[in-house]
């Protein structure tokens, strides 16, 4: 089993490590998306080494929770996540995206441990999950099934469609994540198409629904803690995050959302992000 993260400031650092691990894999690699991997560090942070019942010795493992990646283009942070958890050795990471490399641009189910789905196509991971939701319930197991998605896959028809499948058999076992950043690779989502409000949507579709700092780790942590509990319905975490979240040139801005760093920057990131280390082992951040 994995071994947990108990403290805040413990999955604050871990999530640090992690984006710093990303801007190497992706400068290395010379391609790839930057801003939402940064963006869902803490996210992932908290799901590897403190919500998730997993173990990287036993992949398949029964008793497991599924972890759905419906975006998956910021899979270098998944990567990273489970490098760090153990399922592969971490220099393995260095091969993003390179040929004959299990690492692949979007996550192949087949290539490595802990892999439920393959992802590429937008829109599909909302229906994986709950397919996955719904035969577990069936199979009278407690297992949860967490599901990450993007704002801009919810463009896709087919994401539409999975949200009110899951609420019709009422899948209480299924928490989705959205990852709430307002871009896409062609902008803004709500010049594109808009969104807003999601929460009223959801909450028409007959899901519960929480609000939260998807870069503030106490309210992640608290969040998808209390989601183990939820009961009734699928439930929908809505995380407003910051894209390129602890890189100042790549925050906010859209551009980065398909873009790797070049060597310079990705050094000046690595800077700004061991200067946040050295904040949060203070206590300042």
């Amino acid at each position: 089993m994995i071994q947990k993260i108990s403290t805040v400031r413990e999955l604050k650092l871990k999530a640090n490590l992690l984006r710093q691990e990303v801007i190497n894999m992706l400068a290395e690699a010379g391609s790839g998306h930057s801003a939402g991997a940064l963006g869902m560090a803490d996210i992932f942070a908290a799901l590897y080494f403190n919500v998730l019942e997993h173990d990287p010795s036993a992949p398949e493992w029964k008793g497991r929770d599924r972890l759905v990646l419906s975006n998956g283009h910021i899979c270098p942070i998944m990567y990273a996540a489970m490098a760090e958890a153990g399922y592969f050795k971490k220099e393995e990471l260095m091969t993003l995206r390179k040929l004959g490399s299990r690492l692949q641009g979007h996550p192949h189910r087949e290539s490595l441990p802990g892999l439920e789905t393959t992802s590429g196509p937008l829109g599909c991971g909302i229906s994986q999950a709950s397919g996955m939701a719904l035969a577990l319930k069936r199979d009278g197991m407690p297992n949860k099934v967490f599901c990450l998605t993007s704002d801009g896959e919810h463009d896709e028809g087919n994401t539409w469609e999975s949200v009110l499948f899951a609420a019709k058999y009422q899948l209480d076992n299924l928490i989705v994540i959205l990852d709430r950043n307002y871009i896409q690779i062609d902008g803004n989502t709500e010049q594109i198409m808009p969104l807003d409000s999601v929460e009223k949507k959801y909450r028409a579709f007959n899901w519960n629904v929480m609000m939260i700092d998807g870069n503030d780790m106490e309210q992640v942590v608290t969040a998808l803690r209390n989601a183990r509990a939820n009961t009734g319905r699928p439930l929908m975490i809505i995380a407003n995050t910051v894209p390129g979240k602890g890189v100042s040139f790549m925050e906010r801005n859209y551009l980065w959302h398909g873009k790797p760093p070049t060597a310079a920057e990705a050094k000046k990131a690595l800077e700004e992000l061991d200067d946040w280390r050295i904040k949060i082992v203070k206590g300042l951040a």
